[in-house]
């Protein structure tokens, strides 16, 4: 823990006892949550951040977008505008957040909502005249106003076995307690290969009820791709630039960014780093602080590496013609499920169909 977190510890206590209340209140009815005549998925966590959301909703994108009408729902984090958006046309992440703006470009098919209020976005939807037929909630776990009809919980393989306190002092939302309102689990970012003793090791410390089940899923990192231009991959991948030895600028402002470090340094011996807060909106003014720690780079062999969600905010066409002008590349993930994938589907196709 940061020393200037632990200032904050007495304050831990008066926030958890806020949420504890709260949590009752809905448990009890107390406070109303809506329901919808219509299948909604809410994927969220109990931190503040990093687990892998927004791959997570992804991957439920690309299991279900064939057969049915999608919609994601989220709070569009970071975005100026207020109330109801519905993604159309040229919007940016000024408009809809980051996270919303890389559903509606990669999925164009699909209705990506933002609101404030989730179920204010999802009356819209429903009264639609492309109403969906499953709704995903993007973020969503305490947020309790909506009753999904299934709630999924990310939980960070690297934070299992990490002490950590609630909010302010530490990153917990809510105490880890509140795991039982999920119905599935799923240990993100857990190696590619996952033996069976760190498996059973972490279940037993994880303690699912009887009705929750439990999956781990693993990161794939995909092939650079540019930032600005055609979306495909280069016709050189990313190994081609770590195996000759081309020194990579990470630039990056999300709010775990320790996997890629990790990812990129084993591949490369020539990394630097430059990081911004979470769901920055990068200005004119740090463009060019990248273009001066680039510039300073001594090997002439060097490319600009970012996330996708960062590129989503790099595509302001404010700053266009200063990003176009330096090599900037995007690496995109996927999340893939551990040995159960099957099952993990069919658990989602399943639950779709019947409701």
């Amino acid at each position: 823990m940061q020393s200037w977190r632990r200032l904050l510890l007495p304050f831990s206590p008066i926030y958890g006892l806020i949420i504890r209340v709260r949590n009752f209140l809905f448990d009890r009815k107390l406070i109303k949550s809506a329901s919808f005549p219509v299948p909604i998925i809410a994927v969220g966590n109990l931190t503040t951040g990093g687990t892998g959301k927004t791959p997570h909703v992804e991957y439920l994108i690309r299991l279900l977008k064939d057969n049915y009408k999608l919609a994601t729902v989220s709070r569009g984090y970071g975005r100026k505008s207020q109330g109801f958006m519905l993604a159309k046309g040229e919007c940016t992440t000024a408009d809809i957040g980051d996270e919303p703006m890389q559903y509606h470009t990669k999925f164009p098919a699909i209705s990506v909502a933002v609101a404030e209020k989730r179920a204010e976005a999802i009356e819209h939807l429903i009264q639609h005249v492309n109403r969906p037929q499953v709704i995903l909630m993007d973020d969503a776990f305490q947020h309790r106003y909506v009753t999904p009809g299934m709630n999924i919980l990310l939980v960070e393989y690297d934070s299992i076995f990490r002490q950590d306190y609630l909010l302010p002092a530490g990153n917990l939302r809510e105490p880890r307690s509140s795991s039982k309102r999920a119905d599935i689990i799923i240990v993100t970012k857990s190696p590619n290969i996952l033996v069976p003793i760190e498996k059973k090791r972490i279940l037993e410390s994880l303690n699912p009820e009887s009705h929750q089940s439990v999956f781990f899923s693993y990161l794939r990192y995909g092939e650079f791709n540019k930032v600005f231009g055609a979306q495909s991959p280069m016709l050189m991948g990313a190994s081609y630039y770590m195996e000759k030895r081309f020194t990579i600028l990470l630039v990056t402002g999300i709010a775990n960014p320790s996997g890629l470090i990790e990812y990129l340094r084993r591949h490369t011996d020539k990394l630097e780093t430059l990081i911004f807060p979470d769901h920055h909106e990068f200005s004119s003014k740090d463009i060019s602080k990248i273009q001066e720690t680039f510039d300073n780079i001594a090997n002439p062999s060097k490319i600009i590496v970012t996330t996708e969600k960062d590129a989503m905010r790099l595509r302001n066409p404010d700053l266009e013609a200063s990003v176009q002008k330096l090599p900037f590349f995007f690496l995109p993930i996927e999340v893939f499920i551990h040995q159960e994938e099957e099952k993990f589907n069919k658990m989602i196709t399943d639950y779709v169909r019947k409701n």
